[in-house]
């Protein structure tokens, strides 16, 4: 018996160690296959023009009162009254996940465990804005989270859709906000969205006049390639407004690369090449350009970690480091839930582990702004 066990045993551990050798090798190449959508891109039709004056397509605006997941807030948070605050815009980042015959290249509006984990996403990250004022979210035809994983124009097809979504929400977001200091910020997808946003939308605009801040988290900026394009500089320092933030976070020992050949690929907003320049990292603890802070000076992590529990604040347990890569570290793993991808890359928690952080971060440049 204790031999037979012995046989399966080593059995078991034979198999473990094909499927790690079969993934190394074809990881990607199995991801691709699973994730991608099969189906022939199909172009979808645009929104009725008046669309967005429709409560219903947004996630969270003001007049949106009960389960509005933007003004959420974890337990023991008190906020000092402001006597201006700002309109933010945010974009949330990819909640369409899909696998074989049931992807489609982009989200149907009636997509309920997509939208589901949005306004989840909407939650545990824009909230950290309703200090500096309302928040406005979209819901949208995001892409399929496959259109990241191919070089097929299905792919930049999928994107180019979803960002028509997110450009007319903006359009109706500032119709409703014609004066004022704005906030613009997003996550993954959405940063990548808000991007194409700030190109197109608010470079070289009057409205350029009126942003606060930027938060284009989760996504690459080149500081040489990228921002000359955006109208708008880097924030070198917290009390600095009208200017860009963003960070990518990974635990040590910490494998960017994917990200990194990733960004040197694709073309940039200025037509310069990504390889050989810098990407943007700002260090959410200080709010500074690149430096380091310890775990002492993190205000709070949002710990979302166990089931039936609303997420709380935990202070002082994670560091921030912006690497010579361009991404941001964060020391040694920590638990923040069953979401961290390959290389240690915690991308689905840079806001969570810097939860308060964020919220310091956006009331001060908002103080900042008003200030000129």
């Amino acid at each position: 018996m204790a031999r037979k066990f012995l046989y399966v045993f080593a059995g078991l551990i034979v198999l473990v160690i094909a499927a790690l050798l079969v993934y190394r090798i074809w990881g990607m190449q199995l991801i691709r296959m699973v994730m991608v959508p099969r189906e022939a891109f199909t172009q979808i039709p645009p929104l009725p023009a008046n669309a967005y004056d429709d409560p219903e397509m947004w996630i969270a605006r003001p007049d949106i009162v009960r389960d509005n997941p933007a003004l959420w807030t974890p337990e023991g948070v008190k906020e000092a009254p402001v006597a201006q605050k700002a309109a933010i815009f945010f974009i949330h980042p990819t909640s369409y996940i899909t696998t074989l015959g049931d992807a489609h290249w982009n989200m149907r509006l009636d997509d309920k465990e997509s939208l589901t984990t949005a306004r989840r996403f909407v939650q545990n990250q824009a909230s950290a804005f309703n200090a500096a004022g309302a928040v406005w979210a979209p819901r949208y035809r995001q892409a399929n989270y496959g259109a990241f994983l191919t070089s097929e124009p299905a792919g930049d097809q999928a994107l180019a859709a979803a960002y028509r979504d997110v450009a007319q929400a903006f359009a109706a977001f500032l119709n409703a906000n014609p004066q004022g200091p704005l906030i613009l910020a997003a996550h993954s997808q959405g940063s990548r969205h808000l991007l194409q946003l700030l190109r197109e939308k608010v470079a070289g605009q009057p409205v350029a006049d009126r942003i606060a801040a930027v938060y284009a988290v989760g996504w690459p900026i080149s500081v040489e390639a990228d921002l000359p394009a955006l109208g708008l500089p880097a924030c070198a320092r917290r009390d600095q407004s009208h200017c860009v933030v963003s960070w990518q976070s990974y635990a040590e020992p910490a494998d960017p690369s994917p990200v990194i050949e990733s960004f040197e690929r694709k073309p940039s907003f200025t037509g310069r090449p990504h390889k050989g320049t810098h990407m943007l990292c700002t260090n959410p603890i200080t709010g500074a350009f690149n430096g380091a802070a310890p775990a002492s000076a993190n205000r709070g992590t949002l710990d979302a970690r166990e089931q039936g529990r609303s997420p709380r604040l935990v202070p002082g347990i994670v560091p921030a480091r912006c690497d010579t890569s361009g991404v941001l570290m964060i020391g040694e793993p920590v638990d923040m839930g069953p979401f961290t991808l390959p290389g240690n890359n915690y991308h689905v928690y840079d806001y969570a582990l810097f939860w308060a952080d964020v919220r310091e971060d956006a009331k001060q440049r908002l103080a900042a702004f008003l200030k000129k």
